[in-house]
């Protein structure tokens, strides 16, 4: 792994950590929404270790008891470690506002895709910014009530 790699994941995972700080620190009172998108805390089984990995997220896209996850790892052209993890185990919890959702967890299809993408860019046009900066196809995932 290079360099630059390691520093992108380190960053990565200190505003992870720093989310999760407001959120202790606030008492859960602040840190649940970032502009539109509530955040949600992603609970997945890593796929080599077995063990009970957590990421904070946002889902642009949330409806019916779904939510919709970008995998853009901020344009970087390699897939989040949990997206790699939810494609070997696709049982998932999220964490919305304190309460602890199960949930399947899928890839969208390209016609699922197609119709949310637009809708994703419009809650957030970083993502849009995502897709340019990297040759990869940013997966979009749908959590269903599972």
């Amino acid at each position: 792994m290079t360099f630059r790699n390691r520093l992108r994941d380190a960053l990565l995972r200190a505003m992870n950590l720093a989310h999760r700080g407001v959120l202790a620190a606030s008492g859960g009172r602040l840190g649940w929404t970032i502009g539109p998108m509530p955040a949600v805390e992603q609970h997945t089984i890593g796929r080599r270790t077995g063990r009970r990995r957590s990421t904070m997220l946002t889902s642009p896209v949330h409806e019916h008891g779904r939510y919709v996850l970008v995998a853009s790892k901020g344009g970087d052209d390699r897939n989040p470690e949990w997206y790699r993890n939810l494609q070997a185990n696709p049982g998932v919890e999220l964490t919305v506002r304190g309460e602890v959702l199960p949930m399947r967890a899928r890839t969208a299809t390209a016609a699922e895709k197609a119709e949310l993408w637009p809708r994703i860019i419009a809650v957030n046009p970083g993502y849009a910014g995502y897709q340019r900066k990297t040759t990869r196809d940013i997966p979009v995932v749908i959590c269903e009530p599972g």
